[in-house]
């Protein structure tokens, strides 16, 4: 049978038989998680040439895993409160096994992008059940350990995903070639799903809410007519339906907040709580939050087709000069974390503007030389990462700490969403932009053409962390202080 949590938060057991497998199997599934959307933008090109995908395909390979993931994580949050987290946190990982195979095999782009929606919405079963597993099955000494694990876990998949991106591409085992970046999941994926089901104890918390399948429907059905057009746009000739679509899909996104109002009005749970939209901190840490992924994400797959499409480096040679971000951040994450109890807010601004330093120093690079040694392009990578690991790791906390307590899990949850939403946002923005230019720049060769595109794309990047360092001075001055690592529903 399994444990029934009380309403105001996880009861912890004592002791599980295996607390070290139980830690280990549910770091694997995060390890997964987080790894597969650096990797793929490093294999982006080499997919491209085997499938013959369209720029545009390219984007939705990375938006629309961001976007079903985000679409998913409050959902599935809530599946396992009302179901038992260790069966969906199996059943989650046990799909995202499948459909890792699913994406290996995928004899098209339109294929691809299909297996990755639902790789995507696999994830977002599965994450939200980590933080519920450990905090339902580990003493107090025991999560502080599982928590450092999971900081660690991050860190190593920050450097992991170039690289092993980069490794199984340019390693070509057995002809695979970008395939081995999915097939390399189905091992590791059921070797942790057997795991697990011997050693995950089970809990559940099933009157915390009520599942909002409508308003979540809703949600990603209005986030998609947003995004077509914008990444389908220069395909289709900017059609005048096509900014229909966009109107629609904005239009559904006001009708998703009077939903949610209504549905709160009756009693119901919704999505999105529409109080957490009347406090203003929270509000501006929503759109700092939006910004600040929308640039990350896009970042990386452009630098990625700009280093392999533009200047003819290698896939593992990419992953080996994206080391220094990784690097950087794992350098400042540390004091981040240590010092947003009382610098939370100043540590956000100084690190997004590092990071818009970073892209104005490679933008500097880029214009200033035709092919930039890797050392040259190291530079202004690891100022960025230095920037991220002050800004990323207190981030969460620092805006939670403008929600009052009872509020804080929902609160969390959004957050969670908003952050993959913005991911899949700026993929699709920038990329467009990207490869609207390198299309219609004149350039005599593939080469300049990236180069000019991702020069081009740079200022925007820029502006992006100016925009973000600006919301961030709405928010709290600190995290609280004794709050620890987001737990709470959805969080990632």
């Amino acid at each position: 049978m399994p444990t029934t949590d009380s309403p105001a938060g996880a009861k912890r057991r004592a002791a599980v038989t295996s607390p070290g497998a139980v830690i280990g199997v549910i770091l694997v599934a995060t390890f997964m998680d987080l790894v597969d959307v650096t990797i793929v933008a490093v294999a982006a090109p080499n997919i491209q040439a085997s499938l013959g995908a369209a720029p545009a395909q390219l984007q939705w390979m990375i938006a629309a895993y961001a976007l079903s993931l985000g679409a998913a994580l409050i959902t599935g949050g809530r599946i396992g409160d009302s179901y038992g987290r260790r069966r969906t946190f199996l059943a989650g990982l046990a799909l995202f096994v499948v459909a890792s195979a699913a994406c290996a095999l995928a004899p098209t782009a339109e294929v691809l992008i299909g297996t990755r929606v639902v790789q995507g919405l696999a994830a977002g079963v599965m994450v939200p059940q980590v933080f519920g597993i450990i905090r339902s099955s580990l003493t107090p000494q025991q999560m502080g350990a599982a928590l450092g694990a999971y900081g660690g876990v991050q860190g190593l998949a920050s450097i992991a995903g170039p690289l092993l991106g980069g490794l199984l591409v340019t390693a070509n085992l057995f002809g695979l070639e970008w395939r081995s970046i999915f097939w390399v999941n189905v091992p590791i994926g059921l070797a942790a799903l057997l795991i697990g089901v011997r050693v995950l104890p089970e809990s559940s918390q099933p009157s915390v809410a009520g599942l909002d399948l409508r308003g979540a429907t809703l949600l990603a059905g209005s986030l998609l007519l947003v995004l077509l057009p914008i990444v389908q746009g220069q395909a289709w000739g900017w059609p005048a339906w096509g900014w229909g679509l966009l109107a629609a899909g904005l239009a559904g996104l006001v009708l998703f907040v009077v939903f949610e109002r209504r549905l709160a009005a009756r009693g119901g749970h919704p999505v999105l709580d529409p109080d957490l939209l009347s406090n203003r901190a929270f509000t501006g840490g929503l759109l700092a939050s939006l910004t600040f992924f929308g640039g990350i994400a896009s970042f990386f797959l452009l630098l990625s087709i700009y280093l392999q499409d533009g200047t003819g480096r290698t896939a593992l040679t990419t992953g080996l000069i994206t080391l220094p971000y990784a690097l950087g951040s794992i350098i400042t994450s540390g004091a981040g974390v240590k010092l947003a109890a009382l610098h939370g807010r100043r540590l956000l601004i100084i690190g997004s503007l590092t990071i818009a330093a970073s892209h104005a120093a490679m933008w500097l690079v880029i214009t200033g030389i035709d092919e930039p040694a890797w050392w040259q392009l190291g530079g202004p990578l690891l100022l960025g990462g230095l920037g991220l690991g002050l800004a990323a790791p207190p981030l969460v906390n620092v805006v939670l700490a403008a929600v009052p307590g009872p509020q804080a899990g929902a609160a969390g949850g959004v957050l969670s969403t908003v952050n993959q939403i913005g991911g899949s946002v700026g993929v699709a923005a920038l990329g467009t932009l990207f490869f609207t230019q390198a299309v219609n720049s004149g350039a005599s060769g593939p080469a300049v053409a990236f180069s000019d595109a991702f020069a081009d794309v740079l200022p925007w990047q820029v502006g992006l962390y100016l925009v973000g360092a600006a919301l961030m001075t709405l928010l709290p001055t600190a995290a609280h202080a004794d709050q620890p690592a987001p737990v709470e529903e959805g969080q990632r």
